[in-house]
């Protein structure tokens, strides 16, 4: 069984598709991840904002996830990246590129030997109902409002020691929101066939239930 989660940065995504993983028995793979990858090593290598010269990078380039009793992990080229990838810089960065159809093909067919590999996975991240995974037995779209997803993500950066202007967080997410919704290139939407489950009031663990009986639902009926 596939369960693919989508929706806009700060909806909860990660958190909640780990936990539903966890709960299942199911292996997670968080997409996010990979384009932060590259992203980061775009940045470290000084590679140009060409889709050709980012193309001929990724070649070289190899980002493996690991599922550890921490958590996942995530390695590039065989350094552990894990904290690294979780910039802003990276953010917009792995954001922008994402716009780029050559680059979004390329991780979209690793995308899919994993899930293929690995079973039952719960997968997370851009398009994974409309694009890597448009046949998942289940597809879940979060959302909340950019206030609740500013102040989700402003109480990250203050656990970590980072002080940044919740105004400044909010306008930075509905900008990421623009940018995502309005690219040419796989642009982000729930597919037509997904539960849209807004996070803004919600607790975690009432998503991760919500999601969890959805999937025992349809293993009933499969």
């Amino acid at each position: 069984m596939i369960i693919a989660i989508d929706g806009p940065v700060g909806s909860g995504k990660s958190t909640i598709a780990k936990l539903v993983a966890q709960k299942l028995g199911f292996t997670y793979i968080d997409t996010g991840a990979m384009y932060r990858a590259v992203a980061l090593k775009i940045i470290k290598t000084k590679t140009p904002l060409k889709v050709s010269e980012i193309v001929k990078m990724m070649e070289n380039t190899k980002i493996d996830l690991v599922q550890t009793e921490e958590g996942l992990k995530v390695y590039l080229d065989g350094e552990d990246v894990t904290e690294e990838i979780r910039t802003e810089d990276v953010a917009k960065l792995a954001s922008q590129i994402a716009r780029y159809g050559e680059i979004r093909k390329r991780l979209v067919q690793f995308q899919r030997k994993l899930g293929e590999r690995a079973g039952n996975v719960v997968i997370e991240g851009r398009d994974t109902g409309t694009v890597i995974f448009p046949n998942a037995e289940l597809k879940i779209y979060l959302t909340a409002s950019p206030e609740e997803r500013a102040r989700r993500r402003y109480e990250q950066l203050k656990e970590k020691g980072f002080n940044v202007p919740f105004e400044h967080l909010v306008e930075k997410i509905r900008e990421r929101d623009k940018m995502d919704m309005e690219r040419k290139e796989s642009p982000l939407k729930p597919a037509e066939d997904s539960v849209i489950i807004d996070t803004t009031d919600k607790t975690i663990d009432e998503v991760v239930e919500i999601i969890i009986n959805l999937a025992k639902e349809r293993m009933k009926k499969s």
